[in-house]
């Protein structure tokens, strides 16, 4: 197949765009040729437009990694693009069933959906070191959390954790852009913002990885910590617990309804609310470009 990878940026860190280029190097492993762009000569076959589309080459296939629902925005507004894509889409992807339900309350049910949760490069992830420094190496654990942070990633409430949680003599390493919460701790270093490899080399040496963000879809960070070998703790809320792996620690949390809501206003947790998680999904990217290739040849086949 001649598949076009539509809005994607290959060269962005962004959770869409890291997977997008991840995605497009698998599919082409599987023998299919790719373009990241409209190009003369290049017919294609099938057109995954991710989140909305920016023209239709060929059948739409639309890959969803969430819509828009905070009530301090225009969310109606937002969603438009990515509703206008969802109407005339052949296909469309959902990363989680969390993000499946909610897309569907708000846009209503398309008749052609599929669910493949995000997957990571496991052979990539397995020739890269563990993190080394002299300064975590006096530590006898290191725990690390990491995103582009905003008010429901809740990076304070992954400092309480840490802080209420790890031994004595852990660390906790924060990755990532525009930290909202800052804490003097000995115990508590902030790493700014990391490249791919640099965050796998940091996730490898860890022992705990928490993300406790509220109503996140399928968050990238979480897979490759998971893939890494870290113990994923989370929120029950939202679509992470999907993604982080059997026995993985969830914080319950009171069911969203689904309404528009203050998503940078996010609820306190109560950590006491513990249980081991019991869905195991496949995040190998290898398995993960099959499920999309399969349904690449059933919109064909249409």
């Amino acid at each position: 197949m001649n598949i076009l990878f539509d809005n994607v940026n290959v060269m962005s860190h962004s959770g869409p765009n890291s997977f997008g280029k991840k995605l497009s190097m698998a599919i082409s492993v599987l023998g299919h040729s790719i373009s990241l762009a409209p190009a003369q000569g290049f017919v294609p076959d099938i057109q995954l437009s991710f989140i909305a589309a920016s023209h239709k080459y060929a059948p739409i296939v639309q890959r969803l990694d969430g819509i828009y629902f905070n009530s301090e925005q225009d969310f109606n507004l937002l969603n438009k693009p990515i509703e206008a894509t969802y109407k005339i889409a052949d296909a469309v992807i959902f990363q989680s069933e969390f993000n499946r339900i909610l897309t569907q309350k708000f846009f209503g049910e398309h008749e052609n959906a599929y669910i493949i949760h995000n997957g990571t490069d496991l052979d990539a992830i397995e020739k890269i070191q563990p993190l080394e420094s002299p300064i975590i190496d006096q530590f006898g654990e290191v725990w690390s959390c990491a995103s582009s942070w905003r008010p429901h990633k809740r990076l304070k409430d992954n400092v309480r954790y840490f802080l209420e949680h790890a031994p004595e003599n852990a660390c906790l390493i924060i990755a990532g852009e525009n930290p909202d919460y800052r804490v003097a701790d000995t115990r508590v270093f902030y790493a700014g913002q990391l490249e791919w490899s640099e965050l796998i080399s940091l996730y490898k040496r860890s022992s705990h990885f928490i993300h406790l963000a509220w109503l996140d879809h399928c968050p990238n960070v979480v897979v490759d910590a998971r893939a890494c070998g870290s113990h994923i703790i989370c929120s029950s809320s939202g679509g992470t617990s999907e993604i982080a792996g059997i026995n993985s620690t969830i914080i319950e949390e009171e069911e969203w309804n689904l309404s528009p809501v203050k998503l940078y206003s996010p609820p306190g947790m109560d950590f006491s609310k513990k249980l081991k998680n019991s869905i195991d999904k496949n995040i190998d990217i290898s398995f993960v470009s099959k499920e999309y290739e399969n349904t690449f040849q059933d919109v064909i086949h249409l």
